[in-house]
């Protein structure tokens, strides 16, 4: 399957020169050589070989990458940051260009990812800049831990654990060592971190038309590395806890002993985003991966360093690199840089358990923190009210996908998702709710909500259960009357029209629930049946949730679509409402017919 690639670009030639013309108005600190297109050099504003008197650490590679490698450009980090073409090697004159700009008599550090084009590169630089009377050293990073032991000379490939190199290496220099042992720590380092990748799709390149995806669906690629290149293996997507349990596993394999870890040891975790994964998925990798080598692994985890430091573009997908931790590497990592993508806040002791803070608890309630519960035999009214419950929330769980579908088109997208986890609590609820107590359960239902449903439409039904109960409470009787219902669904309707500001016509739940409260109120006032005029109110509230479609939006984030847009689909809150209004009130009409 392919699809054709969307990019904020302008010629895709240029996009690294004018990334680096975009990161130094960003960043005063920043600063970059006037070589453009040829020579592509992020440096220290504050740094030149006639004032460095200190070590200076290069580091670059092919862009694409970002932030690496000018990301970490900064006091305590890199002093320069040589930039290829996407996901080609800087050419040896930009190099050289690089060493001769920041290096002074404390000489540099060349810290190069193992891929043949940088080495070679780097390399013939490195040799160049000696014949000129620079001091230069060279550490090669292969972190990579997804491929067999291996052969030939090709080796493991650089991959994010090199961002943690640069960090010891920058703070050693930062520190007034000398070029040797800066080197001697940076290399030091290198060899204690491993690294394993995971995708989910495949990058797309500056000016390519097409990307291909050559996983297909339901496949993810393990050990890949960071120029789009296929992974080691193809898998079946599985959970976040299962991927990372096998990536910790290929890392700390002792078959490979890639890294020198074992039991009792103490570590640096590193989870890095590829391009395009959401933070909150980093986040719930790193929650999963600091108890696995804690139990799994019998490690302390001394650092946790979660976000986007090495990417492949916009590849999704993440990687994980451990580093043995000894206190000179804590230190070094700790130590203060003004790189600008390095994260702050993360230095300082881990500890070994986080235990989360008790919840305040809410103030006891009139009738004493006696907790309600389902009656032992439910009378007429709970009964039917248990039928009318259950029946509105399953009509919630089938509609899930199409209120989806809806608010794809004139919203966020999840209003199905959100009405389902309302809907399926209140179903795993109701075995404790008291039935026989129509307020009380409706206040039950309100908790229930406001537990689990979240969002906008959360709080707009907790709202609107809250004044319900209220209104409810106010009856004397045990028996709940259906004016009294009527009275409660009234001041619900106001409740929200209050605190959320919409009215009748604004392309709300409102244009559901108001004909419906109009007709019942019409009919009941009449005389007229109380099962049928809930059955009438119902199917005005359906009509009413359908005439939204013919209405411009004044509440919500529908207000912000176009009209046209708009006429195509219904308000997907209104037509929830009217679905389980609906559902509720035929299920009441035939539990009284049988």
């Amino acid at each position: 399957m392919a699809f054709r690639a969307k990019k904020l670009i302008n010629n895709p030639d240029d996009v690294v020169t004018e990334f680096i013309e975009g990161l130094v108005e960003t960043y005063p600190g920043l600063q970059y050589l006037d070589g453009f297109p040829q020579v592509k050099v992020v440096l220290r504003a504050d740094v030149s070989s006639a004032t460095n008197n200190k070590v200076a650490v290069i580091s670059g590679g092919g862009s694409g990458h970002e932030p690496a490698h000018a990301g970490y450009v900064g006091e305590g980090m890199l002093t320069a940051a040589i930039c290829g073409d996407v996901f080609a090697s800087p050419p040896v004159d930009s190099i050289l260009a690089g060493i001769r700009a920041v290096t002074g008599p404390m000489g540099c550090l060349l810290i190069v990812k193992n891929y043949t084009g940088d080495r070679l590169n780097f390399g013939l630089a490195a040799e160049q800049a000696k014949t000129e009377g620079y001091k230069v050293e060279t550490v090669i990073v292969g972190d990579d831990c997804a491929l067999p032991p291996p052969r030939g000379v090709a080796g493991r490939r650089g991959l994010a654990g090199t961002i943690l190199v640069h960090k010891v290496a920058g703070a050693a220099a930062a520190a007034g060592l000398p070029l040797a042992k800066v080197a001697a720590e940076a290399k030091h380092a290198s060899e204690l971190v491993g690294t394993m990748g995971v995708g989910l799709n495949v990058c797309t390149l500056p000016g390519q038309e097409v990307t291909s995806d050559r996983l297909g669906p339901g496949k993810i690629e393990l050990g890949l590395g960071i120029h789009g290149e296929a992974g080691a293996a193809v898998a079946d997507l599985q959970p976040v806890d299962v991927v990372v349990s096998h990536v910790l596993n290929q890392i700390l394999s002792t078959e490979t002993n890639y890294v020198p870890i074992t039991r009792g040891g103490r570590v640096i975790l590193m989870v890095n985003g590829l391009g395009s994964t959401p933070l909150m998925e980093l986040m719930i990798a790193a929650g999963k991966a600091v108890p696995r080598l804690q139990l799994e692994h019998g490690l302390a985890v001394d650092r946790v360093y979660t976000g986007t430091f090495m990417t492949s573009l916009d590849m999704a997908g993440f990687s994980i690199s451990i580093m043995r931790a000894d206190q000179p590497i804590l230190e070094r990592l700790d130590a203060s840089t003004k790189a600008p993508s390095w994260p702050v806040g993360v230095d300082g002791v881990h500890p070994p358990t986080k235990i989360p803070i008790p919840v305040p608890p809410a103030p006891s309630s009139a009738k004493g923190d006696e907790p309600l519960s389902r009656p032992v035999q439910l009378s007429e009214q709970g009964q039917v009210l248990e039928v009318a419950i259950e029946t509105a929330a399953n009509a919630i769980l089938n509609l899930k996908d199409t209120l989806n579908e809806w608010d794809s088109q004139v919203g966020d997208g999840d209003c199905g998702s959100t009405m389902y986890r309302g809907a399926k609590a209140i179903l795993e609820d109701i075995k404790n709710y008291p039935l026989n107590d129509a307020a009380e359960t409706v206040n039950e239902i309100g908790s229930t909500i406001g537990r689990t449903m979240g969002g906008t439409s959360g709080i707009i039904y907790t709202i609107m259960c809250k004044a319900a109960y209220t209104q409810l409470k106010r009856s004397s009787g045990s028996v709940v009357t259906p004016k009294q219902w009527a009275e409660a669904l009234a001041a619900s309707s106001a409740a929200v029209s209050k605190y959320g500001g919409a009215s009748a016509g604004y392309r709300t739940l409102l244009d559901a629930l108001l004909p419906a409260l109009s007709v019942l109120q019409e009919k009941l006032n009449a005389g007229g049946d109380p099962i049928t005029a809930f059955v009438l109110s119902s199917e005005a509230a359906l009509t009413g949730a359908e005439s939204t479609k013919k209405m411009q939006a004044l509440a919500g984030r529908s207000t912000y679509i176009s009209s046209d847009l708009l006429s195509t689909v219904p308000d997907p809150g209104a037509m929830a409402a009217a679905s389980w209004y609906r559902a509720a009130a035929l299920a009441v009409q035939e539990k009284y017919k049988s």
